[in-house]
């Protein structure tokens, strides 16, 4: 088959398409012929070495977590009748979805209904989760001012339909005029450019006065610490990443001085939830078969164009969710 060898940590240079044997499964084991892989912010981290010591990655390796695709073969212990069966799973991380065949554990494994898009289900399995999770903190609701910062990406987009259909009001940040653009098209009652340095006077001017009450932070940095300070009084920021490149500083003096409460809703929140994430993965596609949720794919590249794709997400230059077709 054909999988994303890399050999070493580096740029995205290292991601070379190779010939390699076909893999078979092993006990409690199925093997997915790959439709879809996503490719994840994280992916570009494990790339250069990065993703701290629950990764541990060992060279040489085939990056990917989620791949959609049909079982084609049965490991002993996994339940034959999934051969035939269209599915998509979360391998783990750095678990060789980049590649024509993924192996999966057989319990890690959802199938899906006729029809179903790979990309929207690759999407959901992993970035769905996660916006399960950070929903599941934030409790949006009708009442809501929400402010969304990097609101043009695979969870961001998901986070201005959700809070939408809540009933809410939802300021989206994304930057340049295409990405405002579509945070526009997907409900969002305003929208701002975070690359221009006025940009929280931008949202002030927008809501009139009415003060921000929830901001999910996804990017960290200043972006991520103007979202903090346009939150009024017992307003809660929720963060969920820090694609910047450093998280947002905050401080004891903040909650007690600004009366706002701050939390994570990834680390050690979402791994040692109660039920584990299969719920969220649940939950992320049962959204998707009632269509309460939609993914945006953004750019799907050929398996091949693998280090074009990390490029792509290193760079900024994509919106919602970027795949991998073999």
């Amino acid at each position: 088959m054909r999988a994303i060898r890399q050999h070493a940590f580096g740029g995205p240079g290292e991601l070379r398409l190779e010939e390699v044997p076909d893999p078979h499964p092993a006990d409690g084991q199925v093997r997915i012929r790959v439709e879809s892989a996503g490719v994840h912010l994280l992916d570009t981290v494990i790339r250069q070495g990065g993703g701290g010591p629950r990764v541990a990655t060992r060279l040489p390796m085939t990056p990917g977590r989620e791949v959609a695709g049909i079982v084609d073969e049965a490991g002993p212990g996994a339940d034959a009748a999934l051969i035939g069966r269209h599915v998509v799973a979360d391998l783990g991380l750095a678990s060789g979805g980049y590649a024509e065949l993924a192996l999966a554990p057989a319990a890690a494994v959802h199938s899906l209904p006729d029809g179903a898009d790979a990309d929207s289900a690759v999407a959901m399995v992993g970035t769905g989760r996660t916006t399960m999770a950070i929903l599941e903190l934030a409790t949006p609701t009708a009442g809501d001012v929400v402010l969304i910062t990097a609101a043009a990406g695979g969870i961001g987009t998901l986070l201005v339909q959700a809070c939408r259909a809540a009933g809410a009001t939802v300021v989206g940040t994304a930057g340049g005029a295409d990405k405002t653009a579509l945070v526009r098209r997907l409900g969002a009652d305003h929208t701002v450019d975070h690359t221009r340095p006025d940009w929280p006077d931008e949202v002030r001017d927008a809501l009139a006065g009415r003060p921000v009450t929830l901001a999910l932070d996804g990017v960290g940095g200043p972006i991520g610490r103007n979202a903090l300070e346009l939150l009024g009084v017992a307003g809660r920021l929720v963060m969920f990443g820090s694609s910047s490149g450093s998280l947002t500083e905050l401080s004891a003096g903040d909650l007690f001085g600004r009366g706002i409460s701050a939390a994570s809703a990834v680390g050690a929140r979402i791994l040692q939830r109660p039920g584990g994430t299969r719920t969220l993965e649940r939950h992320a596609l049962d959204a998707l078969h009632a269509k309460r949720l939609v993914p945006v794919i953004g750019e799907r590249f050929a398996l091949a164009d693998a280090a074009a794709a990390h490029t792509a997400l290193e760079s900024r230059a994509t919106t919602g969710k970027v795949v991998l077709h073999p």
